[in-house]
């Protein structure tokens, strides 16, 4: 495999992996990493290494600001914004996830994770408690969210749709001050209570941010929430094919992945082994094109491995 394949195959396995886990999957990259002792190999394994260092460093920390909040899917998006704008019911009609809601403020005490499908690929969807000012002085515990704001992939900035654009000022503030970058978009919450006019003046009040008027009694507006949901992750999703068949759910991929990425989320020893694949979809000249190891892949693909 060549190394550059290599380290972003290393990177993806080592996404999201933390402690005794992570380690495991260290040693078993350096158990199929070439012995080179100078090049291009040897930097990897050099960098492997280190990684079992700072794994347990990270182990034995005491973080006393963090809030855990395991990751699962293929992308974690955090929901933030200030209290009482429909985050908890968002949530809940996005998953299965049976939230405790209220029309009064904090009635979410602690990040509440849920999964939801995303053109066949489960995304992580994490309500924020209601951000106030004053957040990285620690009022309301503000600290420990920001920390699981710092760790997730993306931020969806949710406020009413019919408020004053002057209330999610002071959650953008705090997510600023606490030098937070993240792709993102801006919710636009109860969209049903709301007239076009007030969706426009947010969009006005925001303008580096894509706004989605979302509903929770509205499919439509659901499906263009997961749709831009999607986007923030920036991956793709590539769907498999054996014996003639198609397996109904896709992989999520990061962009660039090649054959040989595809390969290795099947099965590590088959990525070894493999001789080429069949394409079908928008990276293929044609239907069912033969492929090599190194073939690009892109968003929408049927793959065929070959062996």
């Amino acid at each position: 495999m060549p190394h550059r394949t290599f380290a972003q195959v290393a990177k993806r396995r080592l996404t999201g992996k933390e402690g005794r886990e992570r380690v495991r999957e260290v040693r078993a990259l350096l158990d199929e990493l070439p012995d080179y002792k100078n090049g291009p190999y040897a930097d990897l394994r050099k960098w492997l290494l280190s990684e079992i260092e700072e794994s347990r460093v990270r182990s034995s920390a005491v973080h006393r600001d963090s809030i855990a909040v395991r990751r699962e899917g293929a992308a974690q998006i955090a929901l933030v914004g200030p209290p009482n704008v429909g985050k908890s019911s968002l949530l809940q009609a996005l998953s299965e996830i049976q939230i405790k809601t209220g029309d009064y403020p904090f009635t979410t005490l602690r990040p509440v994770p849920a999964l939801t499908r995303v053109g066949g690929v489960l995304v992580q969807l994490v309500e924020i408690p209601g951000l106030i000012e004053g957040a990285n002085d620690d009022r309301g515990g503000g600290r420990a969210l920001l920390g699981v704001l710092r760790s997730a992939d993306a931020i969806v900035y949710c406020v009413r749709a019919s408020a004053d654009p002057g209330e999610l000022r002071p959650v953008r503030a705090e997510v600023e001050l606490a030098g937070i970058q993240k792709p993102g978009f801006l919710a636009a919450t109860r969209a049903d209570e709301a007239t076009p006019e007030t969706i426009q003046r947010l969009a006005a009040a925001f303008p580096d941010l894509e706004v989605v008027a979302v509903s929770v009694i509205d499919e439509a507006s659901l499906d263009a929430f997961r749709d831009a949901a999607w986007r923030l992750t920036g991956l793709i999703r590539v769907r498999l094919r054996s014996n003639g068949e198609t397996q109904p759910e896709p992989i999520a991929l990061e962009p660039g992945a090649t054959v040989t990425e595809v390969a290795d989320w099947v099965h590590h020893d088959l990525a070894m082994r493999f001789i080429g694949a069949r394409v079908w979809g928008p990276s293929a000249r044609f239907d069912g094109q033969r492929v090599g190891r190194d073939h690009s892949v892109q968003d929408g693909d049927t793959v065929e491995i070959l062996q």
